[in-house]
């Protein structure tokens, strides 16, 4: 088969579209012929070296696609079923691949396109994730510090929907998008922490940190000094120094439960997640270069085949 692999860490000239042996399912797996992959910063970051892991490796960690074949024990879904899911980091090949495994997997609702729902799992398991590690619930009064991200929009409306007040950073960009998804916008920078309580004066109930680091510490002050309100999916750096729960490290609980869910809410238009860009996996270099200086503006979707 035909898949992209990492043969050494560095830039987007390290990305290799290359000829490979097609993986076989192991037990209780799912081989599918993947249609679309989602990207996300974690595809830089992996092919920068962050994570580590043998080379070569692959990339592209989010797919949707069409079963071919099922592992022993696989139950639940049959050659030809319409899935989703997120494919394991440090593997030979991953999602950006013209066939991939999945462990765990979801059923692509009927309305949704593969590359909607090949946007989903990567930012919808960490939104669903973070919420429930700090106990988010209705009543509450929620700060998302980096909102108006893919994994920020998610979480936002999730909280709405359990009832939650949601106060969330967003640049001027984006704003308007996050007030329509029921967030309360203000924006970053200096006087982060007086623009929250001006709408929140005593503080608020949990804090999910999806922003850029070194801002624990004002995050623990809004939550009231209690650290336990606190999670971070982003700061792993300053998290053990503070006291805080790093969410997505050694040890989590993935909560791929959630996918089905959330992607039957975005079918029915309960929850928006629109997709920005479609664009062929060729230009795989170019789309995660653009994740990584920043101009993204939405998810984009590889599409692999049609």
């Amino acid at each position: 088969m035909r898949a992209v692999q990492i043969e050494k860490f560095g830039g987007p000239e390290e990305l290799r579209f290359v000829e490979t042996d097609t993986p076989e399912p192991g037990p209780g797996q799912v081989r599918i012929a993947v249609r679309a992959c989602g990207t996300n910063p974690a595809d830089w970051a992996v092919r920068e070296g962050m994570l580590g892991g043998p080379l070569p490796q692959g990339t592209g960690f989010e797919v949707a696609g069409v079963v071919d074949a099922l592992g022993a024990g696989a139950e639940g879904v049959s050659v030809g079923d319409r899935v989703f899911g997120n494919v394991r980091f440090g593997t030979r090949t991953s999602g950006a691949a013209e066939y991939t495994v999945l462990d765990h997997w979801s059923f692509v609702p009927g309305s949704l396109s593969f590359a909607q729902a090949a946007a989903i799992p990567m930012a919808g398991e960490t939104a669903v994730r973070a919420l429930d590690e700090v106990g988010v619930t209705g009543g509450q009064t929620v700060f998302i510090n980096g909102a108006s991200g893919a994994v920020g929009q998610l979480a936002t409306q999730v909280a709405v929907q359990r009832g939650a007040r949601v106060i969330g950073t967003s640049g001027a960009a984006k704003a308007a998008r996050m007030r329509e998804l029921g967030a309360e916008v203000v924006a970053h920078g200096d006087g982060l922490e007086e623009r929250v309580r001006e709408l929140a004066p005593q503080g608020v109930d949990r804090v999910v940190d999806i922003g850029p680091g070194g801002q624990l510490p004002l995050l623990i002050s809004l939550a009231g000094g209690d650290t336990s309100h606190v999670v971070t999916v982003t700061d792993f750096q300053n998290a053990d120094t503070y006291g805080v729960r790093a969410s997505g490290r050694e040890n989590t609980v993935f909560r791929y439960d959630a996918l089905q869910p959330l992607a039957d809410d975005i079918a029915a238009g309960r929850i928006s997640f629109p997709v920005w860009r479609v664009e062929p996996w060729e230009k795989i270099a170019e789309v995660q270069e653009t994740i990584r200086s920043g101009g993204s503006e939405g998810k984009t979707v590889l599409r692999v085949s049609e």
